[in-house]
């Protein structure tokens, strides 16, 4: 009797350890995330900043997100599917692909392009742009993405003079983004990203811009911020459906026409 009281305590032991841990990491980080590399002080200020921006749980139910970056490119992702559509905003170049196959087509010169050397260039090239563009609007929900070491810089005000933490973000080879890195100043009170700064070698010493990251509104469940300083990010959309034809018709849609979710 003393031997299964034992157990079954054993037992309750290991479930309250695990609903506390559980209940300790609501942002679990994806997997080839550096935990072991990063600072517990930094991975904490990254979770803070999850939670600021609308949640886990928020961002995850995110599906089919839509910007125009710096009135150069209209980049339209799926999530959940992976799919995306690259339109240029300066020619007619439309580039379909997913991002987790990296297949693809490409539209240009008011055609579709049928040689296969011409189609893997584009698609790597879309894909790319995908990666900068999507780092642009939506960093700080990746902050614990495949590849990412983070590191706590102190404190130290942004240029406003707004009191903030200093998160260092550096990515491994063989990350989407090898061998970037990044400074972003995270807000003491309201724990939201309010400035970053990009350097464009590890080993650089002055960054290549320092830049405000504000101008917070609610989309759906999450905040995204838009102030970029001298690059735009506009016509920030959310949607819970489109039609399928967006990642497979190299026609450009209206998508305002399609209710955004508020």
């Amino acid at each position: 009797m003393k031997k299964i009281q034992l157990i079954l305590f054993l037992l309750s032991i290991n479930s309250f350890v695990g609903l506390a841990q559980s209940k300790k990491t609501p942002n679990p980080p994806a997997p080839g995330f550096d935990l072991a590399g990063s600072d517990a002080r930094a991975v904490q200020i990254a979770d803070e900043v999850m939670a600021a921006m609308g949640g886990r749980t928020a961002w995850d139910g995110t599906q089919l997100i839509a910007w125009n970056f710096d009135s150069v490119r209209k980049i339209i992702w799926d999530k959940w599917s992976g799919d995306v559509r690259v339109d240029n905003l300066h020619d007619d170049q439309t580039v379909l692909l997913n991002i987790n196959n990296d297949m693809g087509r490409v539209y240009r010169h008011g055609e579709e392009v049928l040689i296969a050397d011409s189609v893997t260039k584009y698609v790597k090239q879309g894909k790319r742009n995908w990666i900068n563009d999507s780092f642009w609007l939506l960093m700080p929900f990746r902050l614990k993405d495949a590849g990412v070491t983070l590191k706590y810089l102190g404190a130290e005000a942004t240029q406003m003079g707004k009191p903030a933490d200093v998160l260092q973000v550096s990515f491994k080879n063989g990350s989407l983004m090898p061998g970037a890195r990044y400074k972003i100043w995270v807000d003491k009170k309201s724990h939201l990203v309010s400035q970053w700064a990009h350097f464009q070698k590890p080993t650089d010493q002055q960054p290549a811009f320092i830049l405000p990251w504000d101008d917070y509104q609610q989309y759906s469940n999450i905040l995204l911020s838009s102030n970029r300083g001298d690059h735009d990010i506009t016509d920030i959309m959310i949607f819970t459906g489109l039609p399928g034809e967006v990642f497979s018709d190299f026609t450009r849609i209206d998508i305002s026409r399609y209710p955004a979710t508020k």
